[in-house]
């Protein structure tokens, strides 16, 4: 083991810099993925002693565990030509005003700023390794509420974050993008919510990869303590490029007794994006976790939200929607364990698939041997909009006791000629008559949504339907 003096004395022999603008400086790490940038990235943000060695372990760990067979190929990414930290030298800022001409506009473009003032209490903005803009009402900071770049969490908030951060929730070696997003991650969302504080308005964080060639590995630490309430909402996209990106973010979500957790996410990373997020709520005693997600990009996605019920009576609500077009496989799901007696969940994903798309939904529903009295519901819709697209279904149950309620319901369509018929004898062209149906497919998820967040998602369906 090294010592503190060693690691601190370290000096990278290579780094890039990049302008961004006429007076905005960028540091960019150099291609590649080895333990140099790993300590680049650390000592770039004066991390403790603790947290470089949690990045080394999952960098070690990462080296020795191949890559999955079981799913979507991923032999196409070439992990020595990503850009895995890229800081862009930004002061974070409370005021838009504050925040680089460049980068703003990015932003502005997404109606971040916008959406802020009509119906949110937070925005945290994060461009490429860095956090650039975050903000949380006065009224909730007096009741006691964190929210915070992660970043400075982990210097701000030491002791919260180094006992909740990749431990009990999702422990650095539990897959192999896990332990790559623990040697490289960057950025992201804290947030702490006290018992008994209802956040009435959604906080959001918006995530922007815009590195050619780059990596996207934000981490999200949520707590909600005892009885309190939380909507939190994450946004992702990113810009066209010719040559392949990941993002393999991880959000780590505690709901603690009597607590109610809304996570809602729209995913629209660009079609040269390998999606490989994970996301997992350990939820206790008669609490409540739900999963609204939205995902709409990426060249392969790989993402199954995942619900441990560890206290009884605890309850998790898994809601997903999913479009594949040309050149595309959306790989999704859901996840529910259920170890606590009297806990529930339930599972209700749609997928759509047009130009060949691949659409996969994959989950696992895990009943214990303890977890008697417990129900579980999981429902897969598919819609198949032409003769080229793929549907599949691996859903996987595995149930250890006798004492529960378990149903399972998979259906996959096609838009029928006569309902396409008989909407063009009413007056609709036939452009027209396909987003009625895709909308009322889809009505069950948007529902779930804030409005403004529910008219994006269904401008994004309504693009990736009609070819745009």
């Amino acid at each position: 083991m090294e010592t503190t003096e060693q690691v601190l004395a370290f000096e990278p022999s290579r780094t890039l810099y990049d302008e961004a603008d006429a007076h905005q400086a960028k540091l960019v790490a150099p291609l590649g993925l080895n333990e140099e940038v790993v300590r680049l990235i650390s000592k770039t943000k004066n991390e403790p002693l603790w947290m470089l060695e949690k990045r080394l372990k999952g960098l070690q760990l990462f080296f020795q565990k191949p890559l999955p067979d079981w799913g979507p190929s991923l032999k196409d990414i070439d992990f020595n030509a990503i850009t895995y930290f890229v800081d862009p030298n930004a002061t974070e800022s409370t005021s838009w005003e504050d925040v680089p001409a460049e980068i703003r506009r990015t932003f502005d473009r997404l109606g971040i700023p916008e959406a802020e003032k009509k119906a949110l209490a937070g925005v945290g903005a994060q461009y490429d390794g860095g956090v650039v803009y975050h903000n949380l009402l006065k009224s909730l900071q007096d009741q006691g509420v964190i929210f915070e770049n992660m970043d400075v969490a982990v210097h701000k908030y030491p002791e919260l974050v180094k006992q909740h951060f990749m431990s009990s929730c999702i422990p650095i070696n539990d897959h192999k993008f896990i332990m790559l997003h623990a040697a490289v991650w960057s950025g992201g969302t804290f947030i702490y919510v006290p018992k008994k504080v209802k956040v009435e308005l959604p906080l959001q964080a918006y995530f922007r990869m815009n590195e050619q060639s780059g990596g996207q590995f934000e981490h999200t630490l949520i707590i909600v303590d005892e009885g309190a309430e939380l909507h939190y909402i994450e946004g992702c996209s990113s810009p066209r490029y010719s040559t392949n990106s990941i993002h393999a973010g991880a959000v780590e979500i505690f709901v603690k007794e009597g607590a109610k957790m809304h996570y809602s996410s729209i995913e629209n990373w660009s079609k040269n994006v390998y999606n490989l997020n994970t996301k997992r709520a350990l939820v206790d005693k008669d609490a409540t976790m739900v999963w609204v997600s939205g995902n709409m990009g990426s060249k392969v996605s790989m993402l199954y939200p995942c619900s441990i019920l560890r206290g009884a009576g605890a309850k998790s609500d898994s809601l997903g929607i999913a479009f594949a077009g040309a050149g595309q496989h959306q790989d999704v799901g859901a996840k529910a364990i259920h170890v606590a007696p009297n806990t529930s969940s339930t599972i209700h994903s749609k997928s759509i698939s047009k130009n060949g798309g691949v659409s996969s939904y994959r989950g696992l529903v895990k009943i214990m041997p303890n977890a008697r009295g417990s129900k579980t519901s999981v429902v897969c819709d598919a819609l198949i909009l032409d003769e080229k697209s793929i549907s599949n279904t691996y859903p996987h149950l595995k149930i250890d006791n006798h004492d529960v309620d378990a149903a399972h319901e998979a259906r996959v369509g096609k838009i029928n000629e006569e309902t396409i018929f008989y909407l063009q004898s009413r007056g609709l062209s036939e452009e027209d008559a396909v987003r009625m149906i895709v909308s009322g497919f889809i009505q069950p998820i948007i529902r779930q949504l804030p409005l403004e967040y529910a008219v994006e998602l269904n401008k994004l369906i309504e693009m990736e339907v009609n070819g745009f």
